[in-house]
């Protein structure tokens, strides 16, 4: 970079948390921040050219430059997305859904930024994960969001009961997702494994039409799944939130 190069801005862009219209997600000045970049590192470009269609972006689709950065890339080739930024100019920083860098490969770029002295401007947009919380009904003053946990057996059974009993010993809402097509055996494994007055919520298909956010104690739960059918959640982006 030239010395007397000021670096660019990395903003960091929200995007719906499923099909719904990028205006309902995202306030005007937000929209008017995003449509004059040019540059932008996104997961995949194919769908990152859908959003930006429709957000109307002064460039045409054709010119705007886009570089990937999802869980394949070689944490080697993470400068490489830095130089338009140290060439002065602003990128534009999208994960799949929701917040960029939360849950998300993003924040491998967005640490590289801060270590470069790159200005980074985090944009209003959803969050899947504060949505549930504020949603819940469970302790908003003390949380932890864990991402993935174990797919397999034991360790995922050895993994909720150490987030319940952490959960228990600090009052703390523990936060967790799932691949949308496990979600049922995640929710069964919970079933079987957790206390009957440990509350769990599913807040599934969040700001869409079939959006469904659920508390019920353990207990409840079980007796629901007897006498009714299993909520639907499989194939359906959904968030659990449990609080013992």
């Amino acid at each position: 970079m030239n010395p007397t190069q000021a670096p660019g801005t990395l903003y960091l862009i929200p995007v719906p948390l499923g099909p719904s219209p990028v205006a309902d997600n995202l306030p005007p000045p937000v929209l008017t921040t995003i449509r004059p970049l040019g540059h932008f590192v996104v997961e995949q470009a194919k769908t990152a050219r859908a959003f930006l269609k429709a957000v109307g972006t002064d460039l045409p689709l054709q010119q705007l430059q886009l570089s990937e950065l999802n869980e394949h890339t070689r944490a080697d080739a993470l400068k490489e997305l830095l130089i338009p930024l140290l060439a002065g100019h602003d990128v534009g920083l999208l994960s799949e859904a929701g917040c960029p860098a939360v849950a998300d490969p993003g924040a491998n770029l967005v640490a590289l930024a801060q270590q470069h002295g790159i200005r980074v401007v985090p944009l209003i947009g959803p969050s899947s994960l504060l949505l549930a919380l504020m949603a819940s009904g469970l302790n908003g003053q003390c949380f932890a969001f864990h991402g993935y946990l174990p797919a397999k057996e034991p360790e995922r059974t050895k993994a909720l009961r150490d987030l319940e009993s952490e959960s228990r010993k600090r009052r703390m809402t523990q936060l967790f997702i799932e691949t949308p097509y496990r979600n049922r055996v995640l929710f069964d494994s919970l079933l079987a494994t957790c206390q009957p007055e440990t509350r769990l919520c599913l807040a599934t298909d969040l700001t869409l039409g079939s959006e469904k956010i659920l508390t019920r104690k353990i207990g409840e739960w079980r007796q629901q799944i007897k006498k009714e059918t299993p909520p639907e959640i499989e194939r359906r982006p959904t968030v659990f939130l449990l609080l013992a």
